[in-house]
């Protein structure tokens, strides 16, 4: 029955032995095609800048066929020009028009060349995919010429007149900008955004929307996402995450210009709980350089203390609510000796850097104070109400998931929780003990109905504070480690406490058995690649320089 329902569907779309016949001939044919080009990124980390050149470069694809096609025709700064025009049409385009470069001349070679470049990267597709990718006010026109046939004389001048025609109405340059990004996007077929695009860099939002235009898209979650994910459904914990994280690498841009985000209540009640503290643990990085609009250091580190101090009592919250977290060892607040300035750590005491905390009740740590509870409230709203910020996180969800099954490819951020013996680590979740693909499928059923469900649904709150365990969970497949030790980088000097111990999955995945384990859990083949990228394995990388995404580029 389900072969003929099957059978019935396609009887649809091919209701004849032709029209069948023609489809299988275009399939056979296609598959005889050079494979397009597919671009990997992981960690992004809101580092644009970087992120938008590789993409619009095709990492230095573009240049290379200029060399191939020009080389031995123009010169070196020739083919640059030719390639920063590629990559950046509207900008370079202005800026020659200002030299005066920009004759009828110029542009009949500019646009001949740009032909040329386009005929290149467009050879390995069908000539349907590429009229797909055109733009459709210019898609007649660059479709002649891309089939141009010099050798037919009869043809000159139909050819001459379109250029002239172009040049006559004064559409060059709109023509000449839809040549350059038709060849961006016929030099990456698909892009796969192996996770975090969010956190530390200046403007995720602007990585956000090259990906909303680019044509051919998907992304797997990485933790920091999700983070971000889990603010825009109201998630206190992680509103105060990504509010922590951004101010703790001086990203204000993001939130303010990006998002729309009001800090201004969070800097009034920064300024008056912490008037009196230095708050020296809490000064931020200056990975992003506010030149025009900075914070004052003395101000962004009380606001950089007080989310903080709010972030740990309502992780605390969290953890009391999901007792089947196993968190109780997170639960510090509560450990801490407040007349003599220490914790208590895994059963070990430790002097603490900072013992001022004017909100925290020792007798009830966890409690949040009336002003605590209304800035909460107005930040929440603030997340809720941004509507850049829920288009953003609306494409992250349409066109993602927590792993993808791609061409053969596994596709996933983070890990696959192992036990040391190799096999799939558990965790209960709703009565239900899971591991491997069962896990990964319900915590993706769960982070849909975090956002998509409506507030009144009973499964709503608990999908909501699962998002926050995803973040930094001992079994979350998206963090991969045993703790997160955020509490300890800010109080305690001893760094033998910083220690998040990898999941197993780090050491074993190297070697082909639990390769194969993987992959048979997830129904591909033996040895099909495995894709997966964790912000720890770049963490270094990034930290000593942010911009070169390359280190993360995988071709």
């Amino acid at each position: 029955m389900r072969e003929l329902a099957y059978l019935k569907l396609l009887a649809r779309e091919y209701p004849s032995v032709k029209t069948a016949s023609s489809e299988i001939i275009n399939l056979t044919a296609i598959q005889g095609l050079p494979k397009g080009t597919e671009y990997f990124f992981s960690d992004l980390h809101g580092e644009y800048e970087a992120f938008v050149h590789l993409l619009r470069s095709a990492s230095g694809i573009i240049r290379e066929k200029i060399h191939d096609t020009f080389g031995h025709i123009i010169s070196e700064e020739e083919q640059t020009e030719l390639a920063s025009l590629i990559y950046y049409p509207d900008r370079f385009l202005n800026k020659y028009t200002l030299q005066g470069k920009v004759t009828d001349e110029w542009k009949k070679i500019i646009i001949y060349r740009l032909v040329q470049i386009c005929r290149q990267v467009s050879s390995k597709y069908t000539r349907s995919k590429v009229r797909k990718k055109m733009p459709t006010e210019f898609a007649y026109i660059i479709d002649e010429l891309l089939h141009v046939d010099y050798r037919d004389n009869n043809k000159d001048v139909y050819y001459s007149e379109i250029l002239n025609s172009m040049i006559g109405i004064d559409v060059a340059g709109k023509f000449i900008i839809a040549l350059c990004e038709l060849i961006q996007n016929l030099t990456i077929d698909s892009l796969h955004i192996i996770g975090d695009i969010f956190d530390r860099g200046p403007r995720a939002d602007i990585i956000m929307k090259e990906l909303m235009n680019f044509h051919d898209v998907d992304i797997q979650w990485g933790n920091h996402d999700i983070s971000w994910m889990g603010a825009a459904t109201g998630n206190l914990a992680c509103v105060c995450n990504v509010l922590r994280i951004a101010i703790s690498y001086n990203s204000f841009d993001v939130l303010e210009d990006g998002y729309g985000i009001n800090l201004r209540p969070l800097s009034m009640f920064a300024a008056h709980v912490y008037q009196g503290d230095s708050c020296e643990r809490f000064i931020p990085h200056t990975l992003d350089q506010n030149i025009y609009d900075a914070v004052d250091p003395g101000l962004a580190a009380k606001m950089h203390k007080a989310i903080a101090v709010i972030q740990f009592k309502v992780e605390g919250q969290i953890i009391k609510r999901n007792p089947e977290y196993e968190m109780d060892d997170r639960l510090l607040l509560n450990q801490i000796d407040y007349e003599n300035g220490t914790v208590m750590l895994r059963g070990k005491k430790y002097p603490m850097l900072d013992t001022n905390f004017p909100t925290v009740d020792p007798k009830d740590p966890f409690r949040l104070t009336k002003e605590e509870e209304e800035l909460l409230h107005t930040l929440v709203l603030s997340f809720r109400h941004s509507e850049l910020l829920h288009r953003h996180i609306n494409f992250i969800y349409t066109h993602g998931s927590l792993y993808k099954c791609y061409n053969s490819n596994l596709l996933y951020h983070g890990c696959i929780p192992m036990k040391e013996d190799g096999s799939f680590d558990e965790i209960s979740l709703d009565g239900k003990r899971l591991s491997g693909k069962s896990l990964m499928d319900y915590i993706d059923e769960q982070i849909q109905k975090a956002y998509f469900l409506p507030e009144d649904a009973e499964e709503k709150a608990k999908a909501r504070d699962f998002m926050w365990y995803l973040w930094c969970g001992a079994k979350s497949p998206v963090f991969g480690k045993d703790r997160m030790t955020t509490f300890e980088h800010y109080f305690i000097a001893d760094k033998s406490t910083y220690k998040e111990t990898l999941n197993p999955y780090y050491r074993l995945s190297v070697e082909e058995t639990y390769c194969d384990r993987i992959l048979e859990e997830f129904g591909l083949r033996k040895r099909a690649p495995i894709l997966s990228m964790d912000m720890c394995q770049l963490r270094s990388k990034m930290e000593k320089s942010p911009s070169r995404l390359a280190e993360s580029f995988i071709s």
